[in-house]
């Protein structure tokens, strides 16, 4: 494994860089990390699906790379994004911020790999007058991408034509329809059973069986989302009555606390929906 960034990292981080760990030219990948530890990308932006940099070299002008991934078509997608959404835990981690362990499974049985095989899957290209490919300006731009696929999974996904806001709607979409066929389900079920009732001529009433219910509950009951306005329960509580370094420093803490005791709710609640 490379040496670069942090010690302990993500484990789809760690597989972004497996690709560059394999490269056989080991002075090259020292001179990227070098020039990516050092800021020398100056900037990375996305095109769609497609990452433009600029990459500070030898030369004044700053070199132009392009770096991409084959694009997974519409009908790619709807599947697997149909399949993520049987489990109820790919959204609760995506929404925490967090890649999903077994989130490979989700593509790979829709025929598809979300990370590239070898570098060869990734089109790139470097405006510098180094023929070689990886050059160091595009190692580079590769060892910055992987700090951007830590802050951000869903850059991942981008790079595969589908961005943050495009997968999380689409996945609220395919819950929203599972909750209505299950309220349909529901009431038919209802109605016969209250049809059974009445041809019945000597009905039993069990009150210890009252509140049991063994029908599985659809995972899309659970509903988990923002406030509107984005008001967190520490701007509704107004200013700590403490001094301003210690209000602070508990407000940070506090802050912290809340948000892990959110995304570890959101992933007990939609787990228990799913049993």
């Amino acid at each position: 494994m490379s040496d670069y960034a942090v010690e302990s990292r993500e484990w789809w981080v760690e597989r972004w860089l497996e690709l560059l760990d394999s490269y056989r030219f080991k002075k090259r990948l020292e001179r990227a990390r070098r020039y990516a530890s050092e800021g020398n990308v100056e900037s990375i932006n996305f095109k769609g699906a497609k990452v433009l940099a600029k990459v500070k070299g030898s030369e004044p002008k700053p070199y132009q790379v392009s770096l991409s991934l084959s694009p997974f078509s519409d009908e790619d997608w709807n599947y697997t994004i149909a399949t993520m959404s049987e489990k109820a835990i790919y959204s609760a981690k995506l929404l925490a911020g967090t890649m999903p362990a077994n989130i490979e499974e989700v593509f790979t049985v829709n025929g598809l790999s979300l990370f590239p095989f070898t570098l060869a899957d990734i089109h790139s290209h470097c405006s510098c007058p180094d023929k070689a490919n990886p050059c160091k300006h595009i190692g580079a731009v590769y060892y910055q991408l992987g700090d951007r696929f830590s802050e951000d999974p869903f850059v991942l996904f981008q790079l595969r034509g589908r961005t943050k806001e495009q997968i999380l709607e689409s996945l609220r979409q395919r819950r929203s329809k599972g909750a209505k066929g299950g309220s349909k389900r529901s009431s038919k079920r209802k109605r016969t059973n209250r049809s059974k009732s009445a041809k019945s001529r000597q009905p039993k009433l069990n009150l210890a069986d009252f509140w049991r219910y063994d029908e599985p509950l659809a995972s899309s009951l659970v509903a988990i989302a923002p406030s509107l306005d984005q008001t967190t329960i520490l701007e509704l509580l107004g200013s700590f009555p403490l001094a301003t370094a210690e209000a602070h420093l508990v407000r940070y803490y506090l802050e912290q606390g809340y948000q892990m005791a959110s995304q570890q709710a959101a992933i007990a609640a939609l787990n228990r929906s799913e049993n």
